[in-house]
């Protein structure tokens, strides 16, 4: 596979790969459902499938996984996810670690295995898989996905920089990026269509909608340009239920907007990233909450979480019921659930106005890459809480009463005197005394379903544990039992 076109991978790495022409056949002979097909039935339906995260470093380790969460929950669409070594290409440190310990690899580390034993995955399933990483720059991981069968992928030089790098700049991974969609362009000519889903989680943390989606319109912008024709955007929820599904009802808007007309859009919806609750109980609502945002904001996909995120690596059993649980919300048995459409509206003419003021500056410039580069450096452009000396983390994202994410602090974004405004309405914030107690706040408005879990652990406990007046049937109610 050294004559891959268009990408640029490292020779021992371009060494190992099969010739070109024989990947292009392993692909279009596969009896499986490509990614995209899934995408589109489920569009079709109105009714979400379901995809875990799971990655784990041992070969037959991942094999048993991945049929253990097909055979028992039946996911729409599976994962790998891809360790930390080989996200950075540290693909030596990779391979000596998968030789000590496997377990000690937070992934699977698909270029170190190499495409056949990738081959072997892809084979011992249904469901298309899709390869899920953080990577900054992922020509050899995409290449080694490619050559096992691998027809989704996940990320872009900004998602998959800015959140999770120090110091990679943005012209450098927009420059890797690149060299993936256009060969996923040179792939669509031949009619092998990847699925390129953008990573609008971002941080995860307290993203403003807004800035979710900017980014992702920038990315799919420079991507449809290199020639894909699949295009997945990723949102996270926020937790206010208006303003997600706003969210997930703008992506194809904002798709027609700014995308050529023969580009794919399908909303995908990533479940609460944030501090998950501890109570089973109380994540697996959540995790039913998320499924029903996903199907009443039109999302072809919801990436499902599990009832162990606050302890840890969930295991498969934890997977399992995951899945089943966010499928559930997605079935016809919830269809009588509605939202105050107005409220939708309100919130959809706004963040439309927000992602509009964000980008169309940017997408105005000759030169898109240097106009994201040059934009993030001014503030013009900017990502919360980033890991990334690139990005000036100004923004200040708070929660207002209801529970949506606003701008306490814009930073240098240019929006307009109206949305800033709006914000400051939204929030109607006492910013003296707030400036006291910043930090405290903002921690309260991660720890959002945390405060929630809260009150339903202490509402449990007055109701089975109501107090000593309740011997007979004629006993008073005490102050703490139930009245």
């Amino acid at each position: 596979m050294s004559d891959l076109p268009e990408l640029d991978v490292e020779p021992r790495v371009a060494a190992m790969l099969p010739p070109w022409t024989e990947t292009m056949q392993y692909i279009r002979k596969s009896p499986k459902r490509a990614p995209v097909e899934v995408l589109r039935a489920a569009a079709a339906r109105g009714r979400p499938v379901v995809q875990p995260r799971c990655g784990v470093g041992g070969h037959d380790e991942m094999r048993t996984l991945l049929t253990t969460l097909e055979r028992r929950a039946r996911p729409g669409i599976l994962t790998i996810t891809i360790d930390s070594f080989t996200r950075l290409k540290q693909f030596r440190t990779a391979a000596q670690t998968l030789q000590r310990e496997p377990a000690d690899l937070n992934g699977y580390p698909l270029v170190t295995h190499g495409w056949r034993r990738g081959r072997e995955l892809n084979e011992a399933v249904d469901a298309p898989i899709e390869v899920r990483h953080g990577s900054p720059d992922p020509r050899e991981l995409f290449a080694v996905s490619l050559a096992s069968g691998f027809t989704s992928f996940e990320g872009g030089g900004i998602d998959y920089n800015l959140p999770y790098s120090k110091d990679v700049s943005l012209t450098r991974s927009l420059a890797a990026w690149a060299q993936v969609d256009r060969l996923c362009g040179l792939l669509a000519e031949e009619g092998v269509i990847v699925d390129r889903e953008l990573f609008g989680t971002l941080t995860a943390v307290l993203v403003p909608p807004s800035v979710s989606l900017a980014v992702c319109v920038l990315e799919a912008r420079a991507a449809s340009l290199a020639g894909v024709r699949c295009l997945s955007v990723a949102y996270p929820q926020g937790g206010e239920v208006h303003q997600d599904i706003a969210a997930l009802r703008s992506i194809p808007v904002l798709a027609r907007r700014y995308l050529p007309e023969n580009v794919e859009i399908f909303p995908v919806l990533h479940e609460f990233m944030g501090v998950f609750p501890a109570d089973p109980d109380v994540a697996d609502a959540l995790i039913l909450y998320g499924g029903l945002t996903a199907r009443l904001g039109g999302a072809a996909k919801v990436i499902n979480k599990t009832n162990q995120e606050a302890r840890g690596i969930p295991d498969a059993q934890a997977n399992v019921a995951g899945i089943r649980t966010a499928a559930l919300a997605c079935t016809h048995l919830l269809d009588f659930v509605r939202v105050d459409e107005a409220t939708v509206e309100e919130e959809t003419y706004w963040l439309q106005r927000e992602v509009a003021e964000l980008v169309e500056p940017v997408l105005a410039a000759p030169d898109l890459a240097a106009a994201i580069v040059d934009a993030f450096a001014d503030g013009r452009l900017d990502i919360p809480f980033s890991a990334s000396v690139h990005a000036r983390s100004e923004v200040i994202p708070k929660r207002d009463a209801t529970g949506a994410i606003r701008y306490l602090n814009p930073g240098r974004l240019p929006f307009s005197r109206p949305t800033l405004r709006r914000n400051e309405q939204c929030l109607r914030v006492d910013r003296a005394s707030l400036s006291r107690r910043l930090i405290d706040e903002i921690r309260s408005d991660i720890n959002f379903f945390l405060h929630a879990e809260r009150r339903f652990q202490a509402d449990r406990a007055t109701v089975e544990c109501p107090g000593p007046a309740t011997a007979g049937p004629g006993a008073a109610a005490s102050s703490g039992g139930v009245r």
